[in-house]
């Protein structure tokens, strides 16, 4: 019994360090990173840094986040709108999770100043579901607490690296706009919507641009 009791002290330990507040620190929109990778990541400068958190994300993954907004119109009752945003996560799944592993499967791929990524891009509505406990629900949390509210729309790309043969650990970059001044809404850009044909066009776009605004800089050996 005491070696059971023992066992789940350890445990609970290992689980509160992995939530003792965010590793990667920020200067100037520069996110600095000593590990898992080893990198510097630059974003615009201009941009507010809406904050960052740290928790155990579904129980399974150290996960660490941070997201910087571009405001866009006027303030809307108190709350100024979102024209784009950056959500920088740094992931990996806990030591005591060793059967997962993450399974990407995006035929597409970038390279970011040497650096290899799996491709998505996708259109969101405001009103669509967020899972409980989410990265997406912590990142929106934080940009509300600044004071900015999202768009009806938003369409977005991901960009993730996976930093081991073992696909435990993974630097994910999303890269986010509002959707407003394409003229499009979310169900037209969809599958089945008048303007899905355009998609293509406006998705290349948006993928040259979360590019453009990206610098990233390997800093030591992962």
């Amino acid at each position: 019994m005491f070696k059971q009791i023992l066992a789940v002290v350890l445990f609970c330990g290992f689980v509160a360090s992995q939530t003792n507040g965010p590793e990667r620190h920020v200067e100037g929109n520069r996110i600095v990173s000593q590990r898992d990778p080893t990198m510097a990541i630059q974003l615009p400068k201009a941009w507010d840094h809406v904050g960052a958190d740290r928790w155990v994300l579904y129980g399974v993954a150290d996960c660490e986040l941070h997201a910087f907004v571009e405001p866009g119109g006027p303030k809307n009752g108190g709350q100024q709108s979102v024209r784009r945003l950056f959500w920088v996560q740094f992931e990996g799944y806990l030591p005591s999770k060793p059967e997962l592993s993450y399974q990407y499967d995006s035929p597409r791929h970038t390279n970011i100043h040497g650096v290899d990524f799996f491709v998505d891009t996708w259109v969101r509505a405001n009103n669509a579901e967020t899972r409980s406990g989410s990265d997406r629900e912590h990142m929106e949390a934080m940009i509300r607490a600044k004071g900015y509210k999202m768009p009806a729309g938003m369409m977005y790309v991901r960009l993730v690296h996976l930093l081991d043969d073992h696909k435990r650990k993974e630097l994910m970059i999303i890269y986010g706009e509002d959707l407003t001044p394409t003229g499009f809404t979310v169900a037209d850009l969809q599958e089945g919507g008048k303007a899905h044909d355009q998609w293509p066009a406006i998705e290349k776009g948006l993928i040259e641009r979360a590019e453009e605004q990206l610098a990233l800089e390997e800093t030591g050996k992962r």
